[in-house]
């Protein structure tokens, strides 16, 4: 088993992504075409705004969990069923994206103009509606009430999530627990879903779904954790959108809460840049070297290992085979990437 300690000498993300990828190469390329042919409409502004969104890219993850969830259990991803399903998720996740980047303003995704900066706030609404309800439309193919009961519990918590968010923007004492609540309902939900749904569909033993949901939430956290880490650690360049725009636009993720938690005078600077909405008077700079100075860049990494070490415990009842081997690799990958 994997150890997770930050020391540790690691895999190159890339060369774990490629690793992890190149095992399912050939349903990835099956989701491609599906989400493809699930985006496209008569309707001639959706299939632009569709082929605008595919053509942004991504990496693609939440669908590989499925697949690779669905492999580890017996199953065969390459199915028709399993590939639409994996299809939906993607389709939710763009969704979640295109209403976020409304939400809060965005003009950079994926290194290009955000759906919203380039069409505007309208069209972008309705295409994310119309892929939620695309996504919907095809998940009742499986004539699942218990896929349709994760679905449909899934979209809530990520709504709730955005809702709590709202209320917590501006707010420099934010607690550990409300940030987590967020971060679940928001990212690690979709996640586990994923995972739980490619094993129902490989008609995995009930111990083996809970642990893959499990897994799934854990992993999902971890990644958010790495992700809000990026904020201060990443060159926009590679990250592929503006750097440091949580806490410009209010929003206080790990590593400035353990500032404040240690240095509460510090919050008078977050403040600042809330209310100037830029670094023009405090540096990002500045603010990522006192967090480094202090030991909580380090920290915030840490407990994404925590969660990261945690996922790999519930694969354990999984057999081991190659897909398994691949789940366990995507935990250093999520928490060691760059972008």
């Amino acid at each position: 088993m994997h150890s997770f300690s930050p020391i540790r000498a690691k895999l190159d993300p890339q060369l774990a992504a490629w690793k992890i990828f190149d095992l399912i190469t050939p349903e990835m390329n099956l989701v491609e075409a599906e989400f493809e042919r699930q985006a496209s409409s008569n309707i001639q502004v959706i299939n632009y705004l569709g082929d605008y969104l595919r053509a942004s890219g991504g990496k693609r993850v939440r669908p590989a969990l499925l697949l690779l969830a669905n492999y580890a259990v017996g199953g065969n991803a390459g199915a028709e069923n399993v590939i639409r399903l994996a299809t939906v998720m993607e389709m939710l996740h763009t969704a979640t994206l295109v209403h976020d980047d409304i939400i809060d303003n965005a003009g950079i995704r994926r290194s290009r103009a955000s759906v919203n900066a380039r069409f505007g706030n309208q069209p972008a609404v309705l295409m994310g509606d119309w892929l939620y309800m695309s996504a919907f439309e095809t998940s009742l193919q499986e004539r699942s009430l218990e896929i349709l009961d994760i679905l449909t519990r899934l979209t809530r918590k990520m709504t709730e999530g955005e809702l709590i968010q709202l209320t917590t923007l501006g707010k420099t004492d934010i607690s550990r627990d409300e940030y987590f609540d967020i971060l679940v309902r928001k990212t690690a939900y979709l996640f586990s879903a994923c995972c739980e749904i490619g094993a129902i569909l490989g008609n995995a033993s009930p111990e083996e779904r809970i642990a893959l949901r499990d897994y799934g939430l854990n992993l999902g956290t971890a990644f958010q954790i790495a992700d809000d880490l990026l904020d201060f650690t990443a060159e926009e360049e590679i990250l592929g959108k503006a750097a440091g725009t949580d806490l410009v636009e209010g929003k206080v993720t790990l590593p400035l809460i353990l500032l404040g938690e240690k240095d509460p005078d510090a919050r008078n600077d977050l403040e600042t840049i809330m209310y100037e909405g830029n670094y023009d008077k405090i540096s990002r700079r500045s603010l990522t070297e006192k967090l480094a100075g202090l030991g909580l860049i380090e920290e915030s990494r840490r407990q994404a290992y925590d969660f990261a070490t945690e996922a790999l415990k519930n694969l354990a009842i999984l057999s081991k085979t190659e897909y398994r081997f691949a789940l366990e690799e995507i935990p250093t990958y999520m928490i060691e990437r760059n972008k």
